[in-house]
């Protein structure tokens, strides 16, 4: 995740650089479901509204739990399909609560009603992201569900009247890049604390309709605008956030942004970037699928590293073994042509390993989802 309110904070009121951080666990993504309401067109878990057989009980969930705890893992996103299908949902939620997880749901939000409220505010999630694919009718269509943004918005309504964070989680493709202005003035309308741009990853159902993927030029004014967003909040002191996904070029493109408008600064951000290293994927982020089967990331579905039914979490992520996780561990990470010769690979990390996968067959292949021009990694080389 690329906080982009944080580094804008950064060229306002720098602060000292300090070492890359280490913690001790990943972040973890559990998909407890894959059971959905909706049939999203990007979905990457290919969710269906159907109950699937073999997944974790209440007791397993629990046992992996602890083990996450001893570990050292910091944060759970509770995501599915749909989490809040999940029957013992509140009872997941309150236990991680209670052994002191940072606790995230990810949802799409047409569930939150006044039937399940309470229960939501009584969890005191710490997040609450609820999915937004564009204004009415464009987000009806990628959910293929009439009045899915209605629901979609009461249910962040009802977040922000009990106090709960919650931000509005975008997925920017060719077909809804245009409504993104729209998105962030509803942020703004809403009153609501954060918003998360999700570039559009090669994985399930998001794999299949990659030719709707968002092209470099559209991703490049998408990032502009959502820049300047952040910038003017940073600027004005208000607390709204502005992060982005899957896309590990956006730090990159920031430097150039910020080099336009504020050269002195550069060096500062550029060193800001590097403490931060791009994209960790198999090293802070993991996820853990709704069959207990343990991942990379949310992306690499179609790549397992183990089973939480037959080893705990830690001992997997722990094996030294695995070649994927070998190389996403190492620094630089091996990666191949465009992305290896680049200049910045110490602020991005090679961006996300698995669009070339998808793509190429070749995990370390460059990324086809740069939307750097040539000549704006040259400035990086040349020292310019």
């Amino acid at each position: 995740m690329f906080r982009i309110s944080h580094y804008m904070r950064e060229l306002i009121d720098p602060t000292p650089i300090g070492p890359m951080r280490r913690p001790r666990g990943p972040v973890v993504i559990w998909n407890l479901v894959r059971r959905c309401n909706l049939t999203c067109k990007h979905c990457y878990s290919i969710s269906a509204d159907r109950d699937f057989p073999g997944e974790l009980s209440t007791g397993e969930v629990f046992t992996v739990m602890d083990d996450l705890k001893a570990f050292g893992v910091p944060v759970l996103i509770l995501s599915g399909g749909e989490p809040l299908l999940r029957p013992d949902i509140f009872e997941i939620s309150r236990r991680a609560k209670t052994l002191g997880f940072y606790v995230g749901l990810s949802t799409n939000g047409t569930l939150i009603d006044a039937r399940n409220i309470n229960a939501i505010e009584a969890v005191g999630y710490d997040y609450v992201g609820i999915s937004i694919d564009g204004m009415r009718e464009t987000h009806d269509r990628f959910r293929r569900k009439e009045g899915a943004f209605d629901a979609s918005l009461a249910g962040v309504r009802l977040c922000r009247e009990r106090g709960l964070k919650v931000g509005l989680r975008f997925t920017i493709t060719s077909d809804n890049a245009s409504e993104l202005p729209d998105l962030l003035a509803l942020m703004v309308e809403e009153d609501v604390d954060k918003f998360y741009l999700s570039h559009l990853n090669y994985a399930g159902r998001g794999n299949r309709n990659r030719r709707s993927d968002a092209v470099h030029r559209v991703t490049r004014e998408a990032m502009d605008v959502l820049f300047e967003a952040a910038w003017l909040d940073a600027v004005g002191g208000i607390p709204r956030e502005y992060v982005t996904g899957n896309n590990d070029a956006d730090g990159v493109y920031l430097l150039h942004w910020a080099a336009r408008r504020f050269p002195d600064r550069v060096a500062h951000l550029r060193a800001k970037l590097a403490q931060w290293g791009g994209n960790s994927s198999g090293v802070n982020i993991a996820n853990i699928d709704n069959l207990g089967v343990v991942h990379p990331d949310t992306f690499w579905w179609h790549y397992p590293l183990g089973n939480v039914r037959e080893r705990p979490f830690s001992a997997i992520w722990s094996d030294p073994r695995d070649p994927l996780m070998e190389g996403l561990r190492q620094r630089p990470r091996p990666v191949k042509g465009r992305c290896g010769a680049c200049g910045y690979l110490d602020v991005c990390g090679g961006n996300t390993r698995v669009r070339a996968h998808q793509t190429t067959g070749d995990a370390w292949a460059e990324d086809p989802a740069c939307y750097l021009f040539d000549e704006e990694l040259d400035q990086c080389n040349s020292g310019k």
